[in-house]
């Protein structure tokens, strides 16, 4: 089992611990979904964000490198009533999809603990369609209160690995040297989520 698939049943308290970023955070990335439109949602975990869209998408595709966590996000959808939603396993790193298959494409805090971002941005940016949305929210683990400091080391002592450190300047930056035209916006809480959304051209 890997960490995430034993965290799975403890992963939305651990989420609780920064309530009020990922709160509104979750409300304006459900803004951005347009209605009727199809989204895959990658790194889904326990699926908060698939669900939201869910509420504005005719179709989303949920997904995560675990089943446990994916097994949590169906037992929510499932006591929500919702069921345009769908739960696959997936490497957003190697993803089977079309070039332009999903109108919106959500990868959620998952960047700053990949080794190699990079290549997850470039599939994750293949798959969408021109005109549509590749929405980043990132926690900046950089702009960390000391209290969120401490709860990370914390989770650092079960397993818990992270690669990036961003701040808002340096997720920016980082994204500007993808080359991905990102509007980044701050989402204050115990650690701050860089919010970006990147505009696919016609």
């Amino acid at each position: 089992m890997t960490f995430w698939d034993e965290i799975a049943g403890v992963y939305d308290l651990a989420e609780w611990t920064n309530k009020k970023a990922n709160a509104e955070t979750i409300r304006q990335v459900r803004e951005l979904v347009p209605q009727w439109s199809s989204v895959l949602d990658c790194a889904a975990g326990t699926g908060e964000f698939s669900l939201a869209a869910a509420e504005r998408a005719g179709a989303v595709m949920c997904t995560d490198l675990s089943q446990a966590m994916l097994d949590k996000a169906e037992a929510k959808a499932g006591r929500r009533g919702i069921t345009n939603i769908s739960f696959l396993v997936r490497d957003m790193n190697a993803l089977p999809d079309g070039d332009g298959t999903y109108d919106v494409v959500i990868a959620a805090n998952v960047l700053h603990l990949l080794p190699h971002p990079e290549a997850a941005l470039g599939e994750l940016w293949r798959v969408t369609v021109p005109g549509g949305r590749l929405i980043l929210p990132t926690y900046l683990q950089g702009e960390a209160t000391p209290f969120a400091r401490l709860l990370i080391g914390l989770y650092q002592k079960m397993g818990f690995r992270y690669q990036k450190r961003f701040t808002l300047t340096t997720y920016r930056k980082f994204l500007r040297e993808q080359g991905l035209p990102a509007r980044v916006t701050r989402v204050p809480g115990q650690v701050p989520v860089g919010l970006a959304v990147c505009e696919k051209p016609l």
